[in-house]
């Protein structure tokens, strides 16, 4: 959410803004529920005063003036009550609307309608040479045992699956590792989230009312989140924080949940994109300046290419077009991993900054050096995916007999250097 006297101040800007991230919004729309909202409350606060004046003079007014003078309080006092009526519903409108303005996007976002259009800005690691044809994650994994997808669709339904065996010792070893590797950057607060969460943590984030479609709502209207982001922003909701504490750093792991409502049709084998999984989200919150968003997004995107690096993965790192960002990202970065069976990289970590739109719907603060109260920043990235990430981990440590080299970074994890058929 921004400042309603900023978008008054900036309504071209708003409006390119929304044209950028290909959103359908009318910023005089809101303008116009704006203005409406202001004159209804100027009108009360006259009518709130003049009743408060009938009430003094009433008190002193002789008894054949008296009567007058209530008939007269009595009408502003019923036009008071139509306009009380009407801004509730005007309200409700400039509410809705005020929740639909996009952020602005950086300057240094390309243009663009999907992410066909994302610009590559760093690449790392050679692109396998396999003197043998590649299989994919889901012929290595049934053959190795590590994964039963027909029982997961049995049990679970469609994108269920299990892991099994060394596909589980994997996972476990790449939490194990990704929870070392990112403590060990220094700053970090570990935190297990929540994974059923409020509606007002998922509107303060920006999730909804826009994303509900890929949401599992539960019986007493709560939500199954897809990111640990959420309940990890929900976390300081309605607080004041102290200057001297920020940056506040968290490593928050949760088990996530996605309908995957907008991909039918996409992805469909394989453990890419299935509807339950388990993630590891690096959150921060730091003072409202945009060179310290910009510095920490730059750290937080490092923490998980390096991580990425010590696993020996191959992968770029992409900015973002205007038509692939969110309603609240000011900018954001994808890091996509190689996948032989694919021949192309895919989107493993995200990473995106939101200067105080999420704070402002969660009522985030803290008093800088000066003592005036502002709201914190906020950014969030993907410190590890998994089951995800097992597909290019898996993939680009085949060997042509089958059997899948552990990294040398996992091997004090996983307790051995090969996965092969028992």
């Amino acid at each position: 959410m921004l400042d309603i006297k900023f978008i008054r101040e900036n309504k071209d800007l708003i409006a390119l803004g929304a044209k950028k991230k290909l959103i359908k919004f009318d910023v005089e729309e809101l303008l116009a529920a704006d203005t409406k909202r202001r004159e209804l409350m100027q009108s009360m606060e006259a009518k709130k005063a003049e009743q408060n004046s009938y009430n003094e003079k009433i008190t002193k007014a002789a008894p054949a003036e008296r009567a007058e003078m209530i008939a007269k309080m009595k009408a502003v006092k019923e036009d008071f009550q139509k306009e009380e009526e009407l801004l509730k519903e005007v309200m409700k409108k400039w509410q809705l609307l005020m929740l639909q303005v996009p952020n602005i996007p950086d300057v240094s976002v390309p243009e663009g309608d999907s992410d066909a259009d994302n610009k590559e800005v760093k690449v790392w690691g050679e692109i396998p040479k396999f003197d043998f044809k590649p299989k994919d994650h889901i012929t290595l994994m049934q053959d190795l045992d590590m994964v039963d997808l027909e029982r997961g669709v049995k049990v679970a339904g469609f994108r269920g699956y299990f892991l099994k065996n060394d596909g589980v010792l994997l996972n476990f070893a790449l939490w194990r590792f990704a929870m070392d590797h990112f403590l060990g950057k220094g700053g970090f607060v570990p935190l297990m989230t929540p994974s059923m969460v409020n509606r007002e943590s998922f509107m303060g984030t920006g999730y909804l009312p826009q994303s509900e479609e890929d949401l599992y709502k539960t019986q007493d209207a709560s939500y199954l989140t897809g990111t640990a982001e959420v309940p990890t922003m929900g976390y300081y909701m309605d607080e004041i924080l102290e200057d001297k504490d920020l940056p506040i750093k968290f490593l928050a792991f949760s088990p996530c949940f996605r309908r995957e409502a907008g991909s039918h049709g996409k992805d469909t084998r394989g453990i890419l994109r299935v509807h339950e999984f388990y993630k590891f989200e690096q959150v921060v919150l730091c003072e409202a300046s945009h060179e310290e968003s910009v510095k920490h997004h730059e750290d937080l995107t490092k923490n998980s290419e390096e991580m990425l690096q010590k696993l020996g993965i191959p992968h770029h790192v992409v900015v973002n077009c205007g038509g692939d960002l969110g309603l609240g990202q000011v900018k954001k970065y994808d890091i996509e991993s190689w996948v032989p069976s694919e021949n192309k990289y895919r989107e493993t970590h995200s990473s995106s900054y939101f200067h105080d739109f999420q704070t402002r719907r969660l009522n985030i603060r803290y008093r800088n050096a000066e003592g005036k109260m502002q709201f914190v920043h906020s950014l969030n990235n993907t410190a590890a995916a998994t089951p995800r990430l097992l597909i290019s981990l898996i993939e680009n440590n085949q060997q042509a007999d089958g059997s899948i080299k552990i990294p040398e970074a996992l091997r004090p994890y996983m307790g051995k250097d090969f996965i092969r058929k028992s």
